[in-house]
């Protein structure tokens, strides 16, 4: 079967007409949730001249991820999924509203910025598990990984597109109208949800406690090795590795001493090389052995980091994000089809609760914290090096002492 399936990164969109509706309208909506974080970001950095405080908001959307996932992925596994993810990317556009109200009338602060990234983040916290649990159900277990990688293609196209209109648009027409088009963007999104069809999914039945259902996840996570062992990995690389994307405007304006224009630049190369790889994966994630691929991966992803840190010319800063992109979809893409097929059914909403939760949750959370107050001491990029330093040592302890994992 696998011999001859096509190599067509886009065939899963011909086979799945409620995958198709998903992916347009969420992938239109990402350019506009990348343009809102380029510009909070860019915004922060101009209310307070701080990269402290630019990583505090970074991190703010976060802290509820961290707080409340695992027990959204008890909701996830007992409700209705599809209804799950329309009501959530529902409350977001009221909540890039009331952003884009606060900038556009000048009452804007690096509070606010706080706050309203938490609502934000306390949504995503049950919309992430839901959205990522919903796609299995959207094309079945044969085509999973491939339209895993397919929506991380989508994610990454509106990487690079997001962060370039939000430059030009910040240099033209400020912030608010950043906020103002992600607003617009979640209808795209709403009408996809709207007109997907999906079978009656019969009721779990479950009838526990949601502590004695949060603690039977646990129990599953820390019993099966292989999923125990990818959790472990994606922690380790969310709180050392992945900051470097919260310290970018820095980087943008100290280091390479460029503009809004060059932090859309820089988060553009990032989208190009992570574009590239989703569709190599949609084409071939048949064709490889998966757990190999995570290992060469996740060793790539820290060495090209580390080289980032050292460039200060912005060419070669470009060229290196285009290759730390690449790395990092295919490291989170198949860590996440690994994660995916290895939970059972009945788990799989808390499995990736908790994937979220160390991934969009505790990372992005201690991660920005820890890189934001080390940075102050001895600079952006010196503090990404050594982040990108510890994972490298931790990914290379990992093939050493679980070897098997290559074999996934």
């Amino acid at each position: 079967m696998a011999a001859t399936r096509s190599m067509n990164p886009f065939q899963v969109l011909f086979r799945h007409r409620n995958f198709r509706l998903f992916w347009a309208g969420q992938t239109t909506s990402l350019v506009g949730s990348w343009m809102q974080s380029t510009a909070q970001a860019w915004l922060a950095l101009e209310l307070t001249g701080d990269p402290f405080w630019v990583t505090l908001v970074y991190a703010s959307s976060s802290l509820p991820v961290a707080v409340i996932s695992l027990f959204a992925g008890v909701v996830v596994d007992r409700y209705d999924k599809l209804r799950l993810v329309t009501g959530a990317q529902a409350l977001l556009l009221v909540q890039a509203l009331i952003l884009w109200w606060f900038a556009s009338t000048g009452n804007v602060t690096v509070g606010w910025l706080i706050a309203l990234a938490l609502i934000g983040g306390a949504i995503n916290a049950v919309e992430i598990p839901a959205r990522q649990t919903l796609i299995i159900e959207l094309v079945g277990r044969d085509d999973l990984l491939d339209a895993i990688a397919l929506n991380s293609g989508g994610f990454n196209l509106a990487r690079i597109i997001g962060p370039t209109a939000a430059g030009i648009l910040i240099a033209t027409a400020g912030v608010e109208a950043c906020f103002a088009v992600n607003a617009a963007s979640y209808l795209a999104v709403l009408v996809g949800l709207t007109m997907v069809r999906l079978p009656e999914q019969a009721s779990p039945g479950v009838h526990d406690s949601p502590i004695v259902r949060l603690r039977e996840g646990l129990r599953f996570i820390r019993g099966h090795r292989e999923v125990w062992v990818i959790i472990r990995l994606i922690a380790v690389y969310a709180i050392f590795g992945t900051p470097y994307l919260a310290l970018l405007p820095v980087i943008a304006r100290d280091t390479l001493k460029g503009d809004a224009a060059a932090y859309g630049w820089l988060l553009c190369s990032v989208g190009i090389g992570a574009l590239s790889a989703a569709l190599t994966l949609a084409a071939l994630s048949s064709k490889v052995r998966r757990g190999r691929l995570l290992t060469y991966a996740a060793h790539a992803f820290s060495a090209c980091l580390i080289f980032f840190s050292l460039s200060r010319a912005f060419s070669l800063s470009v060229g290196l994000l285009v290759a730390v992109g690449f790395s990092m979809i295919v490291t989170n893409a198949v860590a996440n089809g690994l994660l995916q097929t290895l939970a059972p059914d009945a788990f799989r909403g808390r499995v990736m609760a908790a994937h979220a939760w160390v991934f969009v949750g505790v990372g992005p959370v201690i991660g920005p914290f820890l890189a934001g107050a080390i940075a102050r001491e001895i600079g952006a990029p010196a503090t990404i090096g050594v982040g990108a330093t510890i994972t490298l040592a931790y990914g290379l302890w990992v093939v050493a002492r679980y070897p098997d994992m290559r074999a996934l």
